[in-house]
């Protein structure tokens, strides 16, 4: 089976819901059993089937289908956001005086977690140079029990050898986890090379319409999967009955948005790069890319997600060019059917490896507009940018 096709299929059962073709929202807190001996039974399989809305639906159900068919895992955990995917898989497979191993390069909010929250918990971690490779086997120490990756870096675009850093991790006992929210899980197959927990902010690409909160973890085995949903279970915190049906429908329409967001994503990158205003563009996919390679050997496409640098200017002249945009909107997050656009100057914090821009950099997010549209909206931006500077 094709993926396009997996996509569409995985977590139908029309026969369970009288032929409805999408499984409707189950709004469940409490299930009820015929009998003692039902819910003793139920009780037998703790991880599995209905036994209370906190632990799952038949809506969750599947969506965790087919997240896990696309991700090519063993099983998928949905949770209430991006953030508390990482936060449960990382409180899972940590405790106190256990050693992280977390990219420079992280999500902020996942840098402040393991600064604050694991620290109190008495969890060191060392943050390390996205482009380090196969070299991560320095600082795998004898108490290092997760490597984090997550290619691209969702700021300065970085990309890191999977396969290289997995095999110096596994080499030492240590699991893999991956943020692989910018593939959306399409473009890239973890599990392939060498990943053992993807993570998703499923807010992003596969809801796709900038309107729930969602999260995925999806495990390569059935022990770490175990291992993760009762942490998960016992956190009391769970996706949705409306965010997962969303996020369900949203994954229906997954390739076709992708490969749209990346058309018309290479096609502002490349139109951006002729500009005389633009130092550089970081988007993998570009060939002269410095992480260009690794992107072509590992990944089949690429989002519309990706940064530039601009040469540089005034506060004020970027602040013109920003605010008189009509079809980007100025906003944080990313993998929605709109264009976004926010400035990642003083965002891009470094601490194991040392980041430099002489100009100001911004963050766009290709939406599903027409790309001379979006190009249009650009060229008035740079316009006005030039008569503030």
């Amino acid at each position: 089976m094709k993926t396009d096709t997996r996509i569409i299929h995985a977590g139908c059962h029309p026969e369970q819901h009288q032929g409805a073709v999408n499984p409707p929202v189950y709004h469940v807190s409490t299930v009820t059993y015929p009998s003692v001996a039902a819910m003793k039974d139920a009780e037998k399989r703790p991880h599995d089937g209905m036994r209370y809305g906190r632990h799952g639906t038949p809506t969750s159900f599947a969506l965790e289908e087919a997240v896990c068919a696309l991700e090519g895992g063993y099983r998928t955990i949905s949770t209430a956001s991006g953030l508390a995917a990482i936060t449960g898989t990382l409180t899972a497979l940590l405790k106190a005086g256990d050693h992280l191993l977390m990219v420079d390069t992280t999500y902020y909010p996942s840098r402040r977690f393991c600064t604050e929250q694991l620290a109190r918990c008495g969890i060191e971690t060392t943050f390390y140079d996205p482009l380090i490779g196969a070299g991560i086997a320095e600082l795998i120490r004898p108490e290092t029990r997760v490597v984090f990756v997550e290619a691209p870096g969702s700021l300065t675009f970085e990309m890191q050898d999977i396969p290289a850093i997995a095999a110096a991790a596994h080499a030492r006992g240590a699991v893999v986890v991956m943020d692989n929210t910018w593939s959306a899980g399409l473009f890239f197959r973890p599990f392939e090379k060498g990943v053992d927990v993807s993570l998703q902010a499923a807010t992003k690409f596969i809801v796709g319409h900038s309107d729930a909160m969602l999260g995925t973890i999806t495990c390569i085995n059935e022990d770490l999967w175990k291992i993760i949903k009762t942490s998960v279970g016992l956190s009391g915190v769970c996706a949705g009955s409306e965010e997962v049906y969303l996020g369900l429908r949203g994954l229906r329409t997954l390739p076709v948005r992708l490969r749209q967001h990346q058309e018309s994503g290479m096609i502002l990158a490349r139109w951006l790069q002729q500009r005389t205003e633009v130092v550089r563009v970081m988007h993998p996919a570009l060939p002269d890319d410095p992480g260009h390679t690794l992107w072509k050997r590992d990944f089949t496409g690429a989002c519309g997600l990706f940064g530039v640098e601009l040469t540089p200017c005034s506060t004020a002249a970027i602040e013109a060019f920003i605010d008189g945009l009509q079809y980007f909107g100025l906003g944080y997050s990313w993998g929605g059917f709109e264009s976004l656009v926010i400035p990642t100057t003083g965002s891009i914090l470094r601490t194991a490896t040392r980041w430099t821009a002489n100009g100001p950099t911004l963050r766009f997010h290709t939406g599903l507009e027409d790309p001379d549209d979006l190009i249009a909206d650009l060229a008035a931006g740079f316009a006005r940018l030039a008569a503030t500077a």
